[in-house]
């Protein structure tokens, strides 16, 4: 054990406490030295490689692709290595060999490609651009994300110089040993996921993981076995948080939408929400209704029969009619979240077939409402209040979803800095004068960066607390995050989702955007935004999704003079008639950053067997002056703390201070 020594008047006893703590990991002045050596060398490699992705909206396959590809960056680095020298044909197979090493491997074998000599040239290949992706870090970090079965091949062949006298003969043998053992394939698997791995040094997904496309929990999946994320919260991801806390009103705005968006399987196949007790209730009660709004819209209607989708209709309906009842109840119960003028179902006149807004009154397209009471409108029938009571104790009590939400907690925030930049969802809630705008939570008023952290608090709560009370505001908070005017995820005054279904009138459709969209191109509103923030205006940026830059319309992603980067491009189907893309990655390497805007993914089964990759163009966004190291970088930053600590300890052993111990 290291003893402690009397120390002088002069030093704390905090830090010598602290150093004392420090030398059990380094007992010695000669650990304590290579340490320091070792990360003095490690602030001088360069910057690892950030993706940024938002708005992927459960679009598996196109979002799994670009993972696989690492947004085009795997198939630059085989550009860069082998250029001329490949035919165009060679490098889109070595590329979808590195993206789906399993399938193409088995293709490749079914058309007989596959011989020692295959097998040989692949090999090299695939080295090639492992040992390129590989040269950004140390030998210890790619040791530690080399696969276990061939962990020591791997890294001699990685590190290994063909033109060092005596070694070229040891190299080629390893490689006619893996061919002869019958374990190329297995090998090409592995150093396949090896590149696409250190393609990326981390990924921040900036929101909205959920809900219209059908792969929502496989894109959960395998963001849980990624090696290194962060997520910053969407609306609809914070909807779905809320649902599986319990909020009603949470569970049947999902439900509405999986409805609407005929994934209603994603509720009952991957997460086992039981929805019987709703389609009961809308064939019982909506079995002659008016469901032309309510008609579902994805791409595998054409696998259902009429009667399916009739079905999907009326449970769309009725989720839709209980929506405004639960959202109706929970805003009266808190006026101090202001949206009294959401409350539409008291202002229905069913005997003029209108309905009262805020700018007048519109003829209703559907006055078909079986389960409303003009005398308490807002109260849910017994057949609504069971069916609700039965699904959400189904969300409450689902594994698979529990896990996934869980991993939202554990690795997601409403906002994060990272590196300088400022990264959340949505906006920033701004008056028109440019001033913060200010919520009442619980009797005290938030704004700014407080008001960010006070939503991830009662968010947290919902989730955790044992507090039935804490839990409850919490619920209720998570719904206002969703579609109030004061949440930093939602950005707009209001949600009009019933005049969407019951008022043609398109003008009444509009949800005005919040201030903050016109404003973010004042230089002055965006000082005050990073310097609320801790961040250094010179330096900084804010990275966002949310609202779909519409290119086909001339939208720039690149807002205030590259200041902002809005990048949702649209991975979402539902947006690329509008946006003209299919998505954007931004790039921030140690050279500046780049914008990769993708064009629409076809499937994976053409990716393997045609070789298509996403088409993504590539745009500078900002070049650095000089190349950007580690110490350049947050990372960086504690690994200077580290340092200096660790030369406050070296002190101490040389002036005495704390004896060395024995070095394990």
């Amino acid at each position: 054990m290291t003893e402690q020594l009397q120390a002088p008047q002069s030093t704390k006893l905090r830090d010598t406490d602290y150093l004392v703590l420090l030398s059990r990991q380094f007992p010695s002045i000669a650990t304590a030295s290579t340490e320091v050596i070792n990360l003095s060398a490690i602030l001088n490699l360069p910057k690892g490689t950030e993706h940024f992705i938002s708005d992927i909206h459960g679009e598996w396959e196109s979002f799994n692709h670009v993972m696989r590809n690492a947004s085009g960056v795997i198939r630059n680095k085989i550009e860069d290595i082998f250029g001329s020298t490949l035919m165009e044909k060679e490098k889109r197979t070595l590329a979808t060999l590195i993206y789906y090493p399993d399938e193409k491997l088995e293709e490749i074998e079914k058309d007989g490609r596959m011989s020692d000599d295959w097998y040989r040239i692949t090999l090299f290949r695939l080295l090639q651009v492992c040992k390129l992706v590989s040269t950004k870090y140390t030998r210890s970090k790619v040791r530690k994300a080399l696969p276990k079965d061939f962990s020591y091949i791997l890294e001699e062949l990685i590190h290994e110089n063909e033109n060092m006298l005596n070694k070229g003969e040891y190299y080629h043998k390893i490689i006619e040993s893996i061919i002869e053992l019958d374990r190329a394939k297995a090998f090409i698997i592995a150093i396949s996921e090896l590149i696409q791995r250190l393609s990326v040094d981390r990924l921040h997904i900036l929101g909205d993981i959920y809900d219209r496309g059908s792969g929502a929990d496989k894109v959960m999946d395998s963001l849980m076995e990624y090696h290194s994320l962060d997520i910053t919260w969407g609306n609809h991801d914070i909807l779905w948080m809320g649902a599986a806390a319990g909020s009603m009103a949470c569970i049947a705005n999902v439900v509405r939408i999986q409805a609407r968006y005929d994934n209603l399987d994603v509720l009952e196949d991957s997460y086992g929400i039981n929805l019987m007790p709703l389609a009961q209730l809308a064939m019982d009660v909506y079995d002659n209704a008016n469901l032309e709004k309510f008609m579902p819209r994805g791409d595998t209607l054409a696998d259902k029969s009429q009667k399916e989708i009739d079905l999907i209709a009326k449970m769309h309906k009725a989720m839709a009619i209980i929506q405004f009842k639960v959202e109706g109840q929970l805003i009266k119960a808190h006026p101090e979240f202001h949206m009294e003028e959401r409350l539409l179902l008291d202002k229905i006149h069913l005997e003029d077939g209108t309905v009262t807004l805020a700018s007048g009154d519109y003829p209703l397209n559907d006055t078909d409402f079986p389960t409303l009471d003009p005398n308490d409108p807002y109260a849910l029938t017994q057949e609504e209040e069971w069916a609700m009571h039965r699904i959400t104790q189904s969300f409450k009590n689902s594994n698979r979803l529990d896990e996934h939400i869980r991993f939202l907690f554990s690795k997601g925030s409403m906002y994060l800095t990272f590196n300088g930049n400022l990264l959340f969802h949505g906006c920033m809630p701004l008056n028109e004068d440019g001033s913060f705008m200010a919520l009442d939570i619980d009797g005290e008023r938030y704004e700014g960066q407080r008001a960010f952290q006070k939503f991830e608090q009662m968010a947290r709560l919902a989730y955790f607390s044992r507090e039935e009370a804490e839990k409850d505001l919490g619920r209720n908070i998570m719904w206002y995050m969703w579609c109030g005017e004061k949440s930093p995820l939602f950005g707009k005054k209001r949600m009009t989702t019933f005049e969407r279904y019951f008022v043609d009138d398109k003008t009444t459709h509009v949800e005005e955007k919040n201030p903050y969209f016109d404003l973010r191109e004042d230089p002055e509103v965006l000082g005050r935004i990073f310097a609320d923030f801790g961040l250094c205006y010179e330096n900084a940026h804010i990275i966002n999704g949310h609202v779909p830059v519409k290119v086909k319309k001339g939208e720039n992603p690149v807002k205030s003079a590259g200041k902002v980067l809005v990048i949702d491009g649209g991975f979402a189907k539902a947006y690329q008639k509008e946006t003209g893309i299919a998505g954007y990655t931004l790039i921030y390497n140690s050279k500046g950053m780049h914008l990769a805007s993708h064009e629409p993914f076809e499937s994976t089964q053409v990716a393997i067997e045609e070789e298509k990759d996403i088409l993504s163009t590539t745009t500078v966004v900002e070049k650095t002056k000089a190349r950007q190291l580690i110490s350049d970088t947050d990372i960086g930053k504690e690994l200077k703390n580290q340092v200096s600590d660790l030369k406050q300890l070296l002190e101490a052993y040389r002036g005495g201070l704390i004896k060395e111990g024995k070095s394990r």
